[in-house]
């Protein structure tokens, strides 16, 4: 990515700083996106150093850490904001199985990058030790797609095709279970549209049945 001419992060041999602070400039920190979600693929989240992605972006170490105090925190708030960015519509087809076909089609777009794939399962591994990241991944990743899964099931109780006494945590459950250790495995086999067709009627299948047990009382 060509980086900006007034860019105060990375100065042209010779340039002097003004005496104004340096500004967050968009281009900047579109650079510094780019590059640490490069590097958290290249080396993991442990691995993982400023002073790699500050020359990956082009820039100075200082220009990363006028945006953040460590690296832990720029890492969190990139996922944050790269969720946000691309969080799915929710597909309403009309009916309970287009429905959970296009939720799985999404899915699978949103893995097809094999950055993606490596930085999530570096991601998933690491939050088992580290419970601040777990804490951060189920705050901006995992509850937007639940929330996205819940409304599907809403309207399909809505509808009448699933019972009102859906369980649905579990029900939100099957909508991600299958799916995603396959996309996560670089060993599986490819999905194709036979693969994602017959997922989706297992799954529907599974919903009908998925439903709260009676409270004993």
């Amino acid at each position: 990515m060509r980086m900006p001419d007034r860019d105060d992060d990375a100065l042209a041999p010779g340039r002097r700083r003004g005496t104004r602070g340096p500004t967050l400039d968009g281009g900047v920190s579109a650079a510094i996106e780019t590059a640490a979600f490069d590097e958290l693929a290249a080396a993991g989240w442990r691995r993982l150093a400023m002073d790699a992605v500050a020359r990956r972006a082009g820039v100075g170490k200082a220009a990363l850490y006028r945006r953040w105090t460590s690296k832990e925190a720029m890492l969190l708030d990139l996922v944050a904001r790269l969720v946000r960015r691309a969080l799915p519509d929710v597909p309403d087809t009309g009916t309970l199985p287009g429905d959970v076909r296009g939720f799985l089609d999404l899915t699978v777009a949103q893995t097809s990058d094999p950055r993606v794939v490596r930085i999530a399962a570096d991601l998933l591994g690491e939050s088992v030790r580290n419970p601040a990241l777990a804490e951060s991944l189920r705050v901006a990743v995992l509850a937007p797609r639940r929330e996205a899964g819940e409304a599907i099931l809403r309207r399909a109780v809505d509808r009448g095709e699933l019972p009102a006494a859906l369980d649905r945590d579990l029900g939100t459950d099957l909508l991600f279970a299958p799916l995603l250790p396959r996309l996560l495995n670089p060993g599986a086999p490819p999905v194709d549209a036979t693969y994602l067709d017959t997922l989706t009627a297992v799954i529907v299948t599974g919903l009908t049945a998925a439903t709260r047990s009676p409270t004993v009382g």
